[in-house]
């Protein structure tokens, strides 16, 4: 019988669980982000005062994926809106639902908080991962227009 999936929040004591997920999101997406950076998201999820949360999916104890999600205000709602901005699985825990458990977990805490809307971004080249996601969402077409300032 498989172990069950655990998700719970990544503890303030599990930088070093938590580390390679986030790196491994990095490279994912052919980012470098700065220590600093890095340092500023590990306090930010781990403030109360934060609008900013970090969920876990654990299979044995061990930390196999990481899910970073934002509550936000919204001009077109009195409520607010989740952005679920970060989820990584690693690789060799892919193909378990760790990543739809993640979302599962997400969609579970936005109706707790009496979240209006749930919705991330992703690579169009990410197939494995739109594959999961259009089987949870729906796709509105929206395309992403950015300035780095």
């Amino acid at each position: 019988m498989a172990q069950p999936i655990d998700i719970k929040p990544v503890g303030p004591n599990e930088r070093t669980a938590w580390q390679p997920l986030w790196e491994g999101y990095q490279a994912f997406y052919k980012v470098n982000l700065s220590a600093t950076t890095t340092d500023t998201t590990w306090a930010r999820l781990h403030d109360p005062a934060e609008p900013m949360h970090l969920l876990g999916a654990y299979k044995d104890g061990k930390l196999l994926g990481i899910v970073h999600y934002i509550f936000h205000r919204s001009t077109w709602t009195e409520g607010d809106y989740c952005y679920l901005q970060d989820l990584f699985v690693a690789k060799d825990a892919r193909g378990l639902g760790l990543g739809r458990a993640l979302i599962e977990a997400v969609y579970a805490k936005a109706r707790d908080a009496k979240v209006g809307r749930v919705y991330w971004l992703t690579h169009e080249t990410n197939y494995p991962g739109r594959t999961l996601y259009d089987s949870v969402a729906d796709n509105l077409g929206f395309i992403q227009y950015r300035k780095t300032l």
